[in-house]
């Protein structure tokens, strides 16, 4: 063993002695996996730890309960698991995200700061807490990694996400109210079609807002299986029966969201497939936010060369070299928000596609790009409903302006003309840039009051419109 250096203290573990910062919690197995992963700096999200807290916490008092751990030493570690998923001890979870593929390098950074810090509760008369016989009994960091995933994504999706998703799905929808009174022309292709109401283009927005929540609430209920209890394979070796229902009880309890047992504990370890079907579920809010975006952006265009439909609020000034300039730039930062998502969720299918065998290695991967993907879509929908949808303000003369000239507006004629006739009078007006009212006027097709009847843009916004 080299010599000690200044502000260390030595550690042992199955491997040998090794040197911890002096007023680190963590032992030597958290150590090593410092020296062994110094990767990308990031550690597991705040979400994650405060679930590995509530297992542990769990775990602990299962254990009092059932006599595996002597209740005092079993009390101080539910106390300093609590002050783990508080946030106390945060400072002291220093594994690198991109380790050992089950976690185990965190769940042992968890086992040895609880353990030290319960040491710390009881005092030197009851000194003896060890991360693995005490803090990790009935467990094995292969069914609590699993579990803390389930637990962290579950709490996050509904305390953070689907809120966060219902607000910007009712500001949709009020605006859908606000603007229904405003008629533009509806485009297909990027090209000109028939009439719609600006209000029908923010309530199909809303809606396919209002399917990504269902979709994402149907996908948090298959994180409602935990692996604990299965420990190292599945099997439930070294875990004494009843452990695993009474500890997901108190998990349940704890958080307010119903949790189970793993019906399967082989599956439940081996494969995690739940988090893909969440991830997939978190893309498809990715693209339909990605989408919103995109049209808000397009119908804000110009403000004089585009569309110009719509007026987004001015956020910032958009240029270093263009004065009065002013970008889309929530919509920007939703449609980078959209995109990181979707390359999340990439990872996550190839995580779950690597499981081998008894179990899957790419945990810690799927736990951080998932709980990612739901900070972001959080934080983004909420700034995207507050800073810009709420504050759009449509351009009510512009989009008149532009139903009248569209030669769309010669569709609700062709079933009183016929078709070919209709497609001669639109080549006709696009040739000469007069529209379609002033052609047909000219041209006497259709009594006035026939004509002025069909061309009601309002009218054609619903079922019913057109010459029979």
């Amino acid at each position: 063993m080299p010599e000690q250096s200044a502000g260390t203290r030595i550690e042992r573990d199955s491997l040998g002695e090794i040197e911890v910062p002096a007023d680190a919690l963590w032992g030597a197995s958290t150590q090593r996996a410092v020296q062994n992963f110094p990767i990308s700096g990031e550690r597991f999200p705040r979400r994650f730890v405060a679930a590995l807290g509530l297992v542990k916490g769990a775990a602990a008092a299962t254990n009092a309960a059932l006599g595996v751990v002597e209740t005092r030493i079993a009390a101080a570690i539910e106390q300093a698991a609590r002050e783990v998923a508080e946030g106390r001890w945060d400072a002291h979870f220093v594994v690198d995200v991109f380790q050992t593929g089950s976690g185990t390098s965190t769940n042992m950074n968890a086992n040895e700061v609880i353990a030290t810090r319960a040491r710390q509760i009881l005092g030197a008369a009851l000194a003896s807490v060890h991360p693995n016989d005490h803090v990790n009994a009935s467990q094995s960091s292969n069914d609590v990694i699993p579990s803390t995933l389930h637990i962290a994504a579950r709490c996050a999706i509904h305390e953070d996400l689907l809120p966060a998703l219902g607000r910007l799905h009712d500001t949709l929808r009020a605006q859908a109210h606000a603007t229904d009174d405003v008629v533009k022309i509806g485009r297909t292709h990027l090209m000109d079609a028939t009439p719609i109401r600006l209000g029908q283009e923010f309530g199909g927005w809303a809606r396919q807002l209002e399917l990504s929540i269902e979709r994402v609430a149907t996908a948090s209920g298959g994180l409602a299986e935990l692996a604990l209890g299965g420990t190292a394979v599945g099997t439930g070796l070294n875990s004494p029966p009843g452990f695993a229902a009474r500890a997901i009880e108190w998990i349940s309890v704890a958080t307010g969201l119903a949790f189970r047992e793993a019906t399967d504990h082989f599956e439940a370890q081996s494969a995690r497939d739940a988090a893909v079907a969440l991830s997939a579920s978190l893309r498809g809010v990715a693209v339909a936010l990605f989408k919103i975006a995109s049209d808000l952006r397009l119908l804000a265009s110009g403000p004089r060369c585009g569309f110009a439909e719509l007026r987004l609020p001015a956020l910032q000034p958009g240029s270093s070299i263009m004065p009065g300039k002013v970008n889309p730039v929530l919509c920007e930062s939703v449609i980078q928000v959209a995109a990181q998502v979707v390359g999340n969720d990439a990872a996550v299918a190839l995580g779950g596609m690597t499981g081998q065998l008894e179990l899957n290695a790419m945990i810690p991967l799927i736990a951080r790009n998932v709980l990612e993907s739901i900070r972001l879509l959080t934080t983004s929908s909420d700034l995207f409903a507050a800073r810009c949808v709420h504050g759009i303000e449509a351009d009510r003369e512009r989009a008149t302006a532009l139903v009248e000239q569209s030669l769309a507006m010669v569709t609700v004629l062709a079933p009183r003309i016929g078709y070919e006739r209709a497609a001669e009078l639109a080549q006709q007006a696009a040739a000469t840039g007069r529209t379609i009212r002033a052609l047909c006027l000219e041209q006497q097709l259709l009594p006035r009051a026939e004509l002025e009847a069909l061309l009601d843009a309002r009218a054609q916004t619903g079922p019913g419109a057109g010459g029979a």
